[in-house]
């Protein structure tokens, strides 16, 4: 099973995050087999993390939860929320399987909420500028709450037109990066 984890940086926490990334990275390490895609999210400036996105494929929602609430950053208090959700893989790939490889262009998190009949389910035509796509489901798996992708766009604008604005509550843009050791 698929599942979407973003957890929020609670507002003061750079210099604990800071202070546990190799805790944070042995933490994921234990994980690398199952990961989809990893990185942080960053502020409006660009340059100061706001968020740390996970997309893993763990056995079910329990090792999910853990996965998420086991965390160091989470247990230590650099988070102050977690966005944990079901995520089908449309693109049925993994991040470092992206032909634009981890540094050609502005890269985005684009996260949708929404409600009613599913929108956005089929992947777009024009796929080169994906790195990962897919519904968010209810916790059965059987209901769409939503769609999360990973993308390469000139700007936040553009990256927000890969979702139909109609059906959706809510739709967040955040710049995100390729993630993990360096």
């Amino acid at each position: 099973m698929e599942f979407v984890c973003y957890h929020r940086d609670r507002p003061g926490s750079l210099a604990l995050r800071y202070e546990l990334a190799e805790q944070h990275w042995a933490y994921m390490d234990r994980f690398e087999a199952e990961l989809i895609a990893r990185g942080p999210t960053f502020a409006s400036d660009g340059d100061t993390p706001s968020g740390s996105l996970h997309i893993v494929d763990l056995n079910d929602p329990a090792a999910a939860r853990a996965f998420a609430f086991d965390e160091p950053n989470y247990q230590a208090g650099v988070y102050q929320d977690v966005l944990l959700r079901r995520w089908r893989n449309a693109l049925g790939r993994t991040m470092w399987d992206f032909p634009g490889g981890p540094a050609d262009g502005n890269r985005y998190f684009v996260l949708g909420l929404g409600h009613g009949p599913g929108a956005d389910i089929t992947v777009p035509s024009d796929q080169d500028h994906l790195i990962a796509y897919g519904p968010l489901l209810s916790d059965d798996g059987t209901t769409w709450v939503g769609t999360a992708a990973l993308l390469v766009a000139q700007d936040s604008d553009e990256a927000r037109t890969i979702l139909s604005r109609e059906h959706y509550c809510l739709i967040e843009v955040h710049r995100w990066e390729f993630g993990g050791r360096r």
